[in-house]
């Protein structure tokens, strides 16, 4: 089977492809330009010999008519001149010119008088070998004037230019196909520093970058983009590391308890209380249970899988969560619906109230209400509160201020991680401020 062109074409590297290209068009640009060059320069000579014999023509006719013509005409620039009579013999000519037979029969003259142009003619048969270029013209009396130039100048002087275009175009498209070669190289020298510094990058070195050209150029645009790239998936490498090594972390308090109890309940068979080892082993079990399943909400989050796209009645999710907890919620009369997952943005709910109650004294306030729009939801205690400078850095995974350290009273850490992800992927915001006293949560959603 023969090979495919395409595929040979296709396997060759981009400096080849690009250097055939430009050396192609460059031939083709060139071999055009000499051509036009060529057929411009006969053109414009052939126009300077058209110009010498008709002016020399009308001199003729002018004297002609004047009656001032004898039988020898003075050449000027190796013109030939025939004055024919009406008999159609030759009155008058140039030195060395025949005499008897004019340059071109009666008919022919009458066209290329009427015509008024210059023509060529092959002058071999009148016993000039060269070509002639003749320009007819009528005088008075019925007198013709013939009036003709050699070709051959200019025919050398094409052949001499086509040649030296014959033998020098090729040498400057090689020279130009070279110059291309080292342009075409050293403009892709940078990607050639972008493939080495790729190489170089592994996962003991994630915080390399490529090298970024001098050039503001599309390459310089590509290095940055990568980088920016290569920045946020080390960033996503670091937070996955991270939330391994905090899980792993998370894990060994309750598993070290689990074991603990049974440890001590199997030690001591009789004298154990094995009810409460059972309750402390299932208080446990839910810490783990409820680990896991913020981390699988985690896991979703940083996938980027896309939200389900529902109308949400928030003041009928507001009402339902915060009934669970006991606590009444300040609905408005209107219905606010969002577009988002009716399920994450009660799980954000769960998260706030459960964070709230864990830290009030005496009441947890819920609310909603609509501004403009958006859709503002609140969770308010009365607890002591979060500092302003540790406001931001509780919305990290597995974060927990210096009051809520203990994990048999606190929760997972994920809590306000996790809320803050699934209203940013809801196109929302949330903030926490002073409630004076306590600590307001506030959601904002788009409605």
């Amino acid at each position: 089977m023969a090979a495919n062109p395409f595929r040979w074409w296709r396997r060759r590297s981009l400096r080849v492809r690009l250097t055939v290209v430009a050396t192609a068009v460059l031939g083709l640009g060139l071999a055009v330009a000499a051509w036009v060059f060529v057929n411009v320069l006969g053109r414009s000579l052939i126009a300077t010999i058209d110009d010498e014999v008709t002016s020399r023509a009308r001199e003729i006719v002018a004297l002609s008519d004047a009656g001032r013509l004898d039988g020898e005409i003075v050449p000027t620039k190796a013109t030939i001149v025939q004055v024919i009579g009406r008999n159609g013999r030759i009155t008058a000519a140039t030195p060395s010119t025949d005499r008897l037979v004019p340059l071109l029969p009666q008919g022919a003259r009458g066209a290329a008088a009427d015509s008024g142009k210059p023509q060529f003619l092959d002058g071999r048969p009148y016993g000039i070998p060269a070509v002639l270029r003749i320009a007819v013209m009528s005088a008075d009396n019925g007198v013709t004037v013939l009036t003709a130039r050699s070709f051959s100048e200019i025919e050398r002087a094409l052949k001499a230019t086509g040649h030296v275009l014959l033998l020098g175009t090729p040498l400057l498209l090689v020279v130009l196909a070279g110059a291309s070669w080292v342009i075409i190289g050293r403009t892709l020298s940078p990607i050639g520093a972008l493939r080495r510094g790729a190489t170089e990058i592994t996962g003991s070195s994630p915080s390399r970058r490529l090298p970024v050209p001098e050039a503001n150029d599309e390459v310089h645009s590509l290095a940055m983009t990568l980088n920016d790239m290569l920045a946020r998936l080390e960033e996503a490498g670091s937070r996955q590391r991270a939330l391994v090594s905090d899980a792993a972390h998370e894990l060994r308090s309750p598993l070290a308890s689990m074991r603990l109890q049974l440890e001590v309940a199997l030690s001591h068979p009789d004298g154990q209380d094995w009810r409460e080892t059972a309750e402390g082993v299932l208080e446990d079990t839910l810490r783990l249970s409820k680990l896991a399943e913020d981390l699988l909400a985690l896991a979703r989050l940083d996938e980027g899988r896309a939200l389900r796209h529902e109308p949400v009645e928030l003041g009928r999710l507001v009402t339902r969560t915060a009934s669970r907890y006991g606590l009444d919620a300040d609905i408005p009369a209107e219905a606010v619906v969002v577009i988002g997952a009716e399920m994450d943005l009660g799980r954000v709910l769960v998260n706030l109230i459960d964070n709230a109650v864990r830290h009030a004294h005496d009441k947890v306030r819920v609310g909603l209400w609509k501004s403009g729009p958006w859709a503002l939801v609140t969770v308010t205690d009365d607890g002591p509160g979060i500092p302003p400078e540790d406001r931001e850095r509780v919305f990290d995974r597995f974060t927990r201020l210096d009051t809520s350290r203990s994990r048999d009273d606190g929760g997972t850490g994920l809590g306000l991680a996790i809320a803050r992800e699934v209203v940013e992927a809801h196109g929302g915001t949330i903030t926490l401020d002073d409630a004076e006293p306590g600590l307001v949560a506030t959601v904002r959603l788009p409605v």
